[in-house]
């Protein structure tokens, strides 16, 4: 196993990875950082929990030069919570060079309070595509001089419907520049952007520790979409979870869900992207803090979502590939603990199980409901 400092990160940065116990590089780490540290552009496969954020971090920060006044890295980030995640974890880092100053960019905060950070030189920008492009119409953030372009959880930013966005970002950039694209999934549609942004760019491919065949224990309940709504209320009242996530397809079936749920008494409460940012942090609080047992989430809401104590999860909809289910299950039998993943599956899933279980290699075994054991 390499060490960081083989890597080529610096003394100051790896001691102070060790102050946040990060001892040991992860494998995509050790795969893009010298790549990075080498001015080549990279794209790389690697979901949450891999160790990707550090992976665009530490090259960044190796590069970064103080006394050029100008911003020199961006980080795009398709949510909030994700540019809040990887600011605080660059802040940490800074510690190491506090003559570098970063800011993070998104919208639900105060503009205000932005446009007087901005007022100092400012190196390196995390932000969320929206309202960076407010900054940037407002004159108040300069582009020109970024030398090294993140785009994170690019899946997900196309996803969201945000390729105008970047596309307008991407045009604001100086051609001489290093890209690095991050994306869980490689769909056509991101390999196409890569193509487009991309220069003669190395490939890493770094997958999470499979958490779906050692820690999680799953099944498959088959059923009709009729029943769906009866068979899980009657899976909940057996299976008793401490936390459990239950994912839908769409914001209207979340929605919908958690009101019958509701309805019947269980503590549930709904986490999709209609809902204002304070409220799905008021959400979030509220399920890490126990005083809701039941998270009916979609999976744009759910992406890095990290609560201990998640025992269930249950795709009330089927998810479409095997890269979504394992994410979903992925969410429990964390930390050393054990999990349960219960799918429920229509006539019309089949398909999609069948993908799923060639993805995973495995075949999920089928539990009889009412339960005949």
């Amino acid at each position: 196993m390499q060490s960081f400092l083989e890597l080529g990160v610096s003394e100051p940065i790896v001691k102070q990875l060790k102050e946040q116990a990060i001892t040991e590089p992860t494998p995509v780490q050790i795969q893009a950082i010298p790549k990075l540290l080498a001015g080549k552009d990279v794209m790389a496969q690697a979901q949450t929990g891999t160790g990707k954020t550090f992976a665009f971090l530490l090259p960044i920060l190796e590069k970064i030069d103080a006394n050029v006044e100008a911003i020199q890295a961006l980080v795009l980030s398709p949510t909030r919570e994700l540019a809040l995640q990887i600011s605080n974890e660059l802040e940490k880092l800074l510690i190491t060079k506090p003559e570098v100053n970063s800011l993070a960019v998104y919208g639900g905060q105060d503009i205000e309070a932005q446009l007087k950070k901005l007022q100092k030189q400012v190196h390196i920008i995390v932000a969320t595509p929206g309202r960076l492009l407010d900054h940037q119409r407002r004159g108040t953030v300069d582009l020109s001089d970024v030398s090294m372009f993140v785009l994170d959880e690019a899946d997900q930013m196309l996803h969201m419907g945000f390729l105008p966005e970047v596309e307008a970002i991407e045009g604001l950039l100086k051609e001489e520049r290093q890209t690095m694209l991050f994306s869980a999934t490689m769909p056509k549609e991101v390999r196409t952007l890569a193509n487009q942004y991309l220069h003669k760019p190395e490939y890493v491919t770094a997958k999470g520790k499979n958490v779906t065949l050692d820690e999680v224990k799953q099944m498959v309940i088959e059923t009709t979409d009729r029943e769906k709504q009866q068979k899980l209320t009657e899976v909940l009242h057996q299976f008793h979870p401490f936390l459990a996530i239950i994912f839908c397809r769409t914001k209207r079936r979340a929605s919908k869900l958690n009101a019958a749920l509701q309805g019947m008494g269980f503590l549930s409460d709904e986490l999709h992207g209609d809902l204002s940012q304070s409220k799905r942090e008021k959400v979030m609080q509220r399920f890490r803090d126990m005083k809701i047992q039941y998270l009916v989430a979609t999976d744009v809401a759910a992406r890095g979502l990290d609560v201990e104590g998640v025992t269930h999860v249950f795709n009330y909809d089927i998810p479409q590939d095997s890269e979504t289910y394992i994410h979903r299950i992925g969410r429990t039998g964390r930390a050393g603990g054990t999990g349960i993943a219960v799918t429920f599956a229509a006539p019309k899933d089949k398909q999609y199980l069948r993908l799923i279980e060639r993805g995973i290699q495995k075949e999920i075994p089928r539990k009889e409901w009412p339960d005949k054991e």
